[in-house]
């Protein structure tokens, strides 16, 4: 397969820069392969689901993980700009940095903005320990632990997708639109973006219904956002990104399937983790490590039924996966559908439900 057999053409007007309000408010593109599709509310989610069913959420957090700095070597000074992609320990992470090209090992660089810009020299200091290959830094800080994670919630920025922050600057109200209303696990740079669209009242609303909710935690890298640049889909590498299922978790997921409810994932976070949790027999265990699981179409799925997800970029690993899913031609035609009838894209943008081909 070919990255360009997953391209096709998106208006600039259909990437969303602020959420539906309320969330549930969202548009919903209920997506049965072989059906015709149809055009629903999220609000209408428990609706389209049964008594037994349950939807597996993913409770990370994300961190304002975007930090903007100076990097120093003797007399010189050049702005750089960190996005943190992975905790290695207590005081390491990697993060891609801009402009990676000026830094090496042993450079030093100080994170925080005072109002006239200038960086708040010995508030957030780290040093460069190494450069990988596919573009990472990693830094190791000075403060470590709850205090390096303090300091980072107070000089960074929420780190918004490049195709938002391009348009526009990240603000207060971003602060609580780019977090799920059940994120309860510190540890993401970028949001589970389905989640984005639950409210308290609908996920009371589904209880009700008989639709119990199950949380797992993947802390999302900025890995995300890389674009392929491999011509061949099988020559491009995912980044790995850390998840856990624990043990009860994994019980009752095996009891829901037992018992002939359906597992849906609210979000490709949530199914790649469930997928690497879940062996060839389609039983679910604990899992608690990396994945950096690669979903294309031909993969045969074991524990997914369904999946909440929004809309996806041309030519990226999540367009496969939800072609892996349902069908490529299937969301060939539901992608379509949706720029045509004005369907907002990306993370802010509205949703689909997918049923398993």
């Amino acid at each position: 397969m070919r990255v360009a057999d997953f391209d096709f053409d998106l208006p600039e007007e259909a990437i969303a820069l602020r959420p539906a309000n309320p969330r549930d408010s969202a548009r919903l593109l209920l997506v049965q392969p072989g059906e015709a599709l149809q055009d629903l509310r999220v609000r209408d989610l428990p609706g389209l689901l049964r008594a037994g069913d349950v939807l597996v959420l993913n409770d990370t957090r994300v961190i304002p993980a975007r930090l903007k700095g100076m990097r120093a070597r003797g007399d010189s000074r050049v702005a750089v700009e960190a996005t943190l992609h992975q905790r290695k320990s207590g005081h390491v992470w990697t993060a891609f940095m801009r402009p990676g090209k000026r830094l090496q090992p042993g450079d030093r660089v100080s994170f925080g903005e005072t109002d006239d810009r200038a960086c708040l020299l010995g508030s957030l200091d780290a040093t460069v320990k190494a450069k990988g290959e596919g573009g990472e830094v990693t830094l190791a800080f000075d403060l470590s632990g709850p205090d390096l994670d303090a300091a980072i919630a107070e000089r960074g920025a929420m780190p918004l997708p490049p195709y938002i922050a391009a348009k526009r600057a990240e603000d207060e109200q971003d602060r609580a639109d780019y977090q799920t209303v059940y994120a309860r696990e510190d540890g993401s740079v970028a949001a589970p973006t389905a989640g984005l669209h639950f409210t308290p009242e609908l996920l009371a609303r589904l209880a009700e219904a008989g639709v119990t909710t199950e949380r797992v935690t993947l802390h999302v890298g900025a890995g995300t956002f890389l674009p392929v640049k491999t011509e061949e889909v099988a020559e491009h590498r995912m980044h790995a990104e850390w998840g856990e299922v624990d043990e009860a978790t994994a019980a009752r997921l095996n009891a829901v399937r037992a018992a002939g409810g359906r597992i849906v994932c609210v979000g490709t976070t949530s199914l790649r983790l469930l997928e690497s949790a879940t062996g060839e027999d389609g039983v679910v265990r604990p899992f608690r490590d990396e994945t950096a699981i690669f979903i294309t179409p031909g993969y045969r799925f074991r524990a997914a039924d369904g999946l909440m997800t929004n809309f996806h970029l041309p030519r990226s690993t999540l367009f496969m996966l939800v072609c892996a899913f349902a069908g490529t031609d299937t969301m060939r035609a539901a992608y379509g559908h949706a720029i045509e009838n004005g369907y907002r894209f990306y993370s802010y943008g509205d949703s689909s439900l997918l049923w398993r081909a």
